[in-house]
């Protein structure tokens, strides 16, 4: 499809064309988190099976979104937000506290925002991957913002004197890679453990690559 539909304007039903454009948007996220989260999968899911989730018409689909790959980036970009969201929220509370009791708020709160709904840990770490190139330069994109968020408070740690020094790049990398595979393998029930078992684990990583001052002195 060349564009998007032209869209309605005016007030209809004490709704502003905006309102209800964002309600629209809002039933399609929606019904895609259930379609691609759960059964049938993103892959599997059609334009028409997509509106008739969201009760909408095909057409305002098209209002909306030029592709169901559209959907699923706008989908994948929302599941990360609120996993942001709820990280950054759990830091504000720790503000002022050790960096291990900050480390430890911002993962269990970011661990329960994802695992909380089995479909957005099928968005993050399944229906995400090797879609199209776009996809993965946005889900790289996603994973880079983790990293700087996990760097920013390492710089933190070590001006507070809590950590050594040094790049911690290369390290929060590794770290956003384990808690991917770790998470998804949880999920999928190859590892057997609790999530609080493995949190904990993900955790001890975290603490692990800030290297306090004293273990890098003695190293």
């Amino acid at each position: 499809m060349a564009g998007r539909l032209r869209q309605p304007t005016g007030r209809y039903g004490g709704r502003s064309a905006e309102e209800r454009q964002a309600e629209r948007r809002r039933r399609f996220l929606d019904a895609a988190l259930q379609l691609f989260g759960d059964s049938p999968g993103y892959r599997a899911t059609t334009v028409a099976a997509l509106s008739e989730a969201a009760g909408l018409s095909t057409r305002q689909f098209y209002e909306e979104f030029r592709t169901l790959e559209d959907v699923l980036a706008a989908l994948h970009l929302q599941v990360n937000d609120w996993a942001e969201e709820a990280a950054l929220a759990a830091l504000a509370e720790a503000e002022g506290m050790p960096i291990a009791e900050r480390a430890a708020a911002a993962f269990r709160a970011y661990a329960a925002n994802v695992t909380g709904d089995p479909r957005r840990i099928r968005i993050t770490f399944v229906e995400i991957i090797g879609v199209s190139p776009r996809l993965e330069e946005q889900r790289l994109a996603r994973r880079s913002r983790w990293v700087a968020l996990i760097c920013a408070e390492a710089a933190a740690a070590v001006e507070r004197g809590e950590a050594a020094p040094r790049d911690y790049s290369v390290a929060a990398a590794a770290f956003i890679g384990s808690v991917n595979g770790l998470l998804h393998d949880w999920r999928a029930g190859w590892v057997d453990a609790t999530l609080d078992q493995v949190v904990d684990e993900l955790v001890q990583l975290l603490l692990g690559i800030l290297r306090p001052v004293d273990r890098a002195q003695g190293a």
